[in-house]
C-alpha cells in the first residue's frame, strides 16, 4: 500500500479542483482520523488495505466533482465542527461575515434573534456560541434541513437556540426580534456559476431565487417590519452584484440606517437596516 508521502503526490488526480493539494490532506486525514500536521509528521507511514480502499473511493468521488464536505461529512465554520449533507447549502467562509456583522451590532445582553432559512444552523450556533444570554429561533422550510440542524446544535450542546419549520415568516408565531439574520436563495436561474463547482451538488431551492435572485430577499425585507423590535436590525447576504438593489428594497420597506458591507474579497456582500424606533 501506498504512504501518506506517495498519497499527497496525486494531485493531479484532482486536476478540476483549484484546492487540489488540500482536498487530498483533508480527505487522507478523514480517512486516517488525523490531523493534516500528523500527515507531514508521519509522511513514510503505509495505509493499510482498508484505508487505502477507502482513500481511493473518496478520491474517485472528489475527482467527479462531489464536493469535499459531502465526503468527509463535516465542514468548519467559525471554528464550529458543522456536520453537512446534500440537503443544505455547505457553509462558507464569506458567510462569517454576517456573523461577525451580527455580533458587532447587538450587546451581549439578552436578545431575541431569528434566523431564517437557517439549513445547517450554521449562523444561528455561530451567534448562540458567541452569546450565551441571546435567545435564538432558527427556521427552515425544509424538514431535511431541519433535521441537520437539530443534530448540529445538539452536538454542540447549545441550548439557546430552538428550531422551528417555517417557509420565511410564515410559520413564525406573532412576536418580535432584536436581530433578524438571514442567508436566502439569491442566485439567478441563468446563471452560469450553477453548472459549476460544489454548488452542482446542492439543493437547489437553496440556491436559486426568482427575479434574478432577489424574489426571496424582497419577501423577507417587505414582511421585517411586523417582526422587529424598534431600533432592531434586519441583516441578509446577497450576491454580490444585488447590493444597490437589496438597499433599494430596505429603504422601501421604511428601515433605516441601510449599508452594506464588504466581504473578504472586497465586494458587498451583506445588507443590513433597522426598524426605527
Amino acid at each position: 500500500m501506498a504512504t501518506v508521502k506517495e498519497n499527497l503526490l496525486r494531485a493531479a488526480e484532482l486536476a478540476q479542483s483549484d484546492s487540489a493539494r488540500l482536498d487530498l490532506e483533508v480527505l487522507l486525514g478523514h480517512v486516517l482520523g488525523r490531523s493534516r500536521t500528523w500527515l507531514y509528521t508521519w509522511p513514510e507511514y503505509a495505509l493499510s488495505d482498508s484505508e487505502q480502499q477507502q482513500f481511493e473511493r473518496l478520491l474517485k468521488r472528489r475527482a467527479a466533482g462531489e464536493p469535499v464536505a459531502h465526503l468527509t461529512g463535516e465542514r468548519e465554520f467559525w471554528s464550529l465542527p458543522l456536520l453537512v449533507d446534500s440537503s443544505t447549502l455547505i457553509p462558507r467562509p464569506d458567510t462569517e461575515l454576517l456573523v461577525e456583522t451580527a455580533l458587532a451590532l447587538c450587546p451581549q445582553s439578552r436578545q431575541r434573534v431569528l434566523d431564517l432559512g437557517t439549513g445547517s444552523g450554521a449562523i444561528a450556533l455561530a451567534l448562540a456560541s458567541e452569546r450565551p444570554a441571546w435567545q435564538l429561533l432558527a427556521a427552515d422550510k425544509s424538514p431535511q434541513a431541519l433535521a441537520l440542524a437539530e443534530r448540529n446544535r445538539s452536538r454542540l450542546e447549545l441550548g439557546n437556540v430552538q428550531l422551528l419549520q417555517s417557509d420565511w415568516f410564515a410559520g413564525i408565531p406573532a412576536q418580535t426580534f432584536d436581530l433578524i439574520v438571514s442567508n436566502p436563495p439569491y442566485i439567478d436561474a441563468a446563471d452560469p456559476h450553477l453548472e459549476q463547482g460544489d454548488v452542482r451538488f446542492e439543493p437547489r431551492s437553496a440556491l436559486v431565487a426568482g427575479r434574478q435572485g432577489l424574489a426571496d430577499i424582497d419577501t423577507i425585507v417587505a414582511a421585517s417590519g411586523d417582526y422587529l423590535a424598534p431600533g432592531g436590525w434586519l441583516l441578509v447576504e446577497h450576491g454580490w452584484q444585488q447590493a444597490a438593489a437589496v438597499r433599494a428594497l430596505f429603504a422601501g420597506a421604511g428601515l433605516v440606517g441601510v449599508d452594506s458591507r464588504r466581504d473578504y474579497g472586497g465586494h458587498e456582500r451583506l445588507t443590513l437596516g433597522r426598524r426605527q424606533c
